[in-house]
């Protein structure tokens, strides 16, 4: 069985559902308010759990109420919490307004997450039994290059999601095996709209790179053969919160399996196209079986 660490962010989504999301100073009623774990490295790890991996989290929550049902759920989920640190003060939160199209719009307050800014004692010897080891952008950049140093060192594959996306160092970049950002991270990377130009700008970094394209399926690029597009399955979503954390979760999965690249992009759409026909983050991840039920469809 493939074994994923995974060194991000643990926050409690705070969910409001509206036809339509206000505007600029406006306000508008909504239909419905949830919370529901997330985080883009819970979110990963879930997707990983449920796709068939054992799976590893390091990171960090509060000592207070939501901190305590993020760690319910991920290990509910089948997702190991010894590395997830309890610290003095709030569980991270994202705010989160999805419209009934789907769409959402999101802020991030930190919290806890913004205490992991290094790796402590056994998260190397944890991140060196891997075989691959997923990274994000809501923890702090030390750790998230600290953890991809380490992989690098020990061999281990590093997946980094550049998300929020920000600018990236030479140095992660250099350890990083594949990058899997979507239309807008790739284009605000590279200053490059169109993703096939925006995909061979990063393989001056990067050895290969997934581009997410949302309905349109996804691109692959690499330095020593043609793109690859893999298409999307056609759903009608209701909520695209996670879907991008799905598909790489489950894409982790695939290769730690050697499936092919492009079986392995069609299995991770497969679960993607799952999740953004229910709503939440974590809770619209599929489990193994629904994928290779939705892939062999």
């Amino acid at each position: 069985m493939t074994h994923i660490a995974v060194l991000g962010s643990t926050n409690m989504d705070l969910v409001a559902y509206v036809e339509k999301a206000p505007r600029r100073g406006e306000t508008v009623t909504g239909r419905e308010f949830r919370t529901i774990p997330g985080g883009k490295g819970a979110n990963q790890a879930i997707a990983a759990a449920r796709a068939g991996a054992t799976v590893s989290m390091i990171g960090a929550v509060g000592n207070d109420g939501f901190g305590t049902r993020l760690r319910s759920t991920l290990e509910h989920s089948g997702v190991t919490t010894d590395h997830l640190r309890t610290v003095e003060g709030p569980t991270g939160t994202a705010h989160i307004v999805v419209d009934d199209e789907g769409g959402n719009a999101i802020v991030v307050i930190p919290g806890a997450n913004g205490t992991v800014d290094h790796l402590v004692p056994g998260d190397e010897g944890l991140i060196a039994s891997a075989d691959a080891l997923l990274l994000q952008l809501e923890i702090p950049l030390a750790a998230v290059l600290a953890g991809a140093q380490t992989a690098r060192a020990h061999g281990v594959r590093t997946i980094l999601t550049p998300a929020p996306v920000q600018p990236l160092p030479p140095e992660l970049l250099s350890a990083t095996d594949l990058l899997v950002p979507n239309e807008h991270e790739a284009a605000t990377l590279t200053g490059r709209a169109d993703p096939f130009a925006a995909g061979a700008a990063l393989l001056d970094t990067v050895p290969r790179v997934v581009i997410t394209l949302g309905e349109a399926g996804s691109l692959y690029l690499t330095r020593d053969a043609e793109p690859l597009v893999v298409p999307a399955p056609r759903v009608t979503a209701v909520d695209s919160t996670g879907a991008g954390d799905t598909f790489v979760g489950t894409l982790a999965v695939a290769l730690g399996e050697e499936r092919p690249i492009r079986e392995a992009m069609a299995w991770a759409a497969a679960a993607a196209a799952l999740s953004v026909q229910r709503e939440g983050a974590s809770a619209s991840m599929p489990y193994r079986s629904e994928i290779e039920a939705r892939y062999t469809s």
